[in-house]
């Protein structure tokens, strides 16, 4: 059973824009603090954006200022505004999900992001 879904990856140029999605169940949504994550081939996976226990975000410092992350609450959905793509952000993006109470982790399977001319 999948839990959390993806979507939104693709092939873009470098300096365009992507929006990702991922979709949650409600319950998954609304107990659990979500954020973005990308692995790279031949790297490791590595935190792109996410929301704080405080509720506010954080971001790698190698997408701030070009990458927004938001929510839905209606959708039960987490967004990531992916603007002045470059080439290396090209990955697999993953959507992560940590439940507030228990710490469990849940992983999307990811969308594919590449970014070429």
């Amino acid at each position: 059973q999948v839990q959390l879904v993806e979507s939104g990856g693709g092939l873009v140029q470098p300096g365009g824009s992507l929006r990702l999605s991922c979709a949650a169940s409600g319950s998954i949504f609304s107990s659990s603090r979500m954020g973005w994550y990308r692995q790279a081939p031949g790297k490791q996976r590595e935190l792109v954006a996410t929301f704080t226990r405080g509720g506010t975000t954080d971001y790698a410092d190698s997408v701030k200022g070009r990458f927004t992350i938001s929510r839905d609450s209606a959708k039960n959905t987490v967004y990531l505004q992916m603007n002045s793509l470059k080439p290396e952000d090209t990955a697999v993006y993953y959507c992560k999900a940590v439940r507030i109470i228990s710490g469990i982790t849940i992983w999307g399977l990811g969308t594919q992001v590449t970014v070429s001319s």
